[in-house]
């Protein structure tokens, strides 16, 4: 994954329940006494099931739809 392009969590927000990182795919998420955080950011393949998982919205996952040439016809 890009470092780029990382999960942003808001950690004001959190209330550690644990569902993001247990419901990681890819386990890039560990919980610590902060709250949760990138254990791994390179095995994160940014699927969003985190930002989905999360009741309060701590956890959020922007996407950025970009159009270049190379893909009109």
């Amino acid at each position: 994954m890009n470092f780029e392009a990382q999960p942003i969590i808001n950690l004001d927000r959190c209330t550690k329940c644990g569902l993001c990182v247990s419901g990681c795919p890819e386990n890039a998420l560990e919980m610590t006494d902060q709250g949760p955080k990138l254990r791994q950011p390179s095995i994160c393949t940014y699927c969003t099931d985190c930002e989905a998982l999360c009741p309060t919205g701590a956890i959020r996952t922007p996407l950025t739809v970009t159009w270049g040439s190379n893909y009109l016809s």
